[in-house]
Formats: C-alpha cells, structure tokens, sequence
C-alpha cells in the first residue's frame, strides 16, 4: 500500500499514502484502501496507548464516510485520539489529499486486551 509512518504516538499518528496502486477500476482511490489507512493508523496509536498499560489492543468497531475521491498524488492520515481508556481507545483519522481537502473522515475503536 505504501504507507510511510510520519509522527506516532497514543494521541496522533501521521502517514502518507500514494494513491497509485490503491485505486479501484474507475481510477478512483479505493474507498477499502482508504478504510485500511485509516484502521492501520487508529489501531497503531491504540497500540501505543495499550503499551503503556503492559496490554495490546484489538479492532472493536471501524467505520468511514467517503466525502471526495482522488485519482492521483499522496494523501495523509491524521489519526487523532477521542478517548484513551483502560479497556477502550477510539480515534478519529483523517484522510485528506494534497490540496488538504478532506477525501474520507474514519472512525475506530480498539479493544484494550492482555498483552498478545
């Protein structure tokens, strides 16, 4: 897919994404890949946060909405905590383009668990 990991941390993970080779038969971004940049990015900041409880985390619930589409350059993930708990992390990601349009708004909630 291509992801470049460019900040990380519980609160804010930060990425990059070419949009070529992750589009769908129209020449579109495909909205899946959008999803799995935006599950890679919350889920790793829940495991950050995990971390620091001696525990790991696991996806619970995921859900996008699609604004804008996009046939070309890099697009960024911004995944931002909601909520760091002991048993629940939720963030909000961000997908925009290189204009800063917002192209995709993810939401995901990990299941903090034992240590995998």
């Amino acid at each position: 897919m291509g992801i470049v990991v460019l900040e990380q941390s519980a609160e804010r993970v930060v990425a990059t994404m070419p949009v070529s080779g992750n589009t769908q038969s129209f020449g579109l971004l495909h909205g899946g890949a959008s999803v799995a940049l935006g599950e890679a990015l919350g889920s790793w900041a829940a495991v950050i946060h995990a971390s620091t409880l001696g525990k790991s985390a696991v996806g619970l619930d995921i859900n996008a909405t699609h604004h804008k589409g996009a046939r070309g350059g890099t697009i960024t993930g911004v995944a931002t905590a909601i909520s760091l708990g002991r048993t629940i992390a939720s963030h909000e990601v961000v997908i925009s383009n290189e204009a800063g349009e917002r192209l995709c708004t993810v939401r995901i909630t990990n299941l903090i668990v034992a240590a995998m």
